[in-house]
């Protein structure tokens, strides 16, 4: 697996390549910015990126806006954002294209090393990682979409769980349940949110935006 890291914080980003590498992994390029992760990017053709949300020069969102271009310059990359504060709507930015290949994971779930290497597999091979302190501050808010209100509360943890990019067998256990009860409870969320049944997966993401999204509007 071929990595390029953009962090503007040296301890952190040295602290990253090291546990790349002792991980076996190759860590083709470190960058300090977006311009230079762009143009790492461009000549090294990693399988996954790894970078922070605020960069040089202003510290806002040159990480978003560098991940999202780097997506539409190479839309099977990887990418695995890393922010210092729950901060839903950057979330919801990086998702807005579709969830595949793509994670948002606070930095301090770099310290909890088999969570963060989980994460990274998951998003490299195709799938979704979202950091759970993100989903749970959406649940503590009061939602928005009306549509969201007529979930039960057990459909509330589903997909709750479900945003943090698991699939049905990784929910049934982290729930406790069977993975024929989560199926039922994602057929009815998918029911309740006016989600037609033409692409499961389509759906899922559909589903999860909308619960994101909700931290947008407010």
């Amino acid at each position: 697996m071929r990595i390029v890291i953009a962090e503007d914080d040296a301890l952190l980003r040295e602290g990253l390549v090291l546990l790349l590498r002792a991980e076996g992994l190759d860590v083709v390029a470190v960058t300090e910015n977006a311009d230079s992760f762009l143009e790492a990017v461009d000549e090294h053709k990693p399988d996954v990126v790894v970078v922070d949300v605020r960069m040089p020069p202003t510290h806002n969102d040159e990480g978003i806006v560098a991940a999202v271009a780097a997506r539409q310059r190479y839309p099977d990359l990887a990418v695995l954002v890393l922010s210092a504060h729950v901060e839903p709507a950057f979330a919801t930015d990086l998702l807005a294209g579709g969830s595949a290949r793509l994670g948002y994971l606070l930095k301090e779930r770099v310290g909890r090393v088999d969570a963060f290497m989980d994460a990274l597999h998951r998003v490299a091979d195709g799938g979704t990682a979202i950091d759970p302190d993100v989903v749970a501050q959406l649940v503590n808010r009061n939602l928005v979409d009306k549509r969201l209100d007529r979930l039960s509360p057990r459909e509330h943890d589903v997909l709750a769980v479900m945003a943090e990019g698991l699939g049905n067998s990784a929910i049934a256990r982290r729930l406790v349940v069977t993975e024929g009860a989560v199926h039922k409870h994602i057929r009815n969320i998918f029911a309740k949110l006016g989600l037609a049944p033409d692409d499961s997966a389509d759906r899922r993401v559909t589903a999860v935006l909308r619960y994101l999204d909700d931290a947008r509007r407010r």
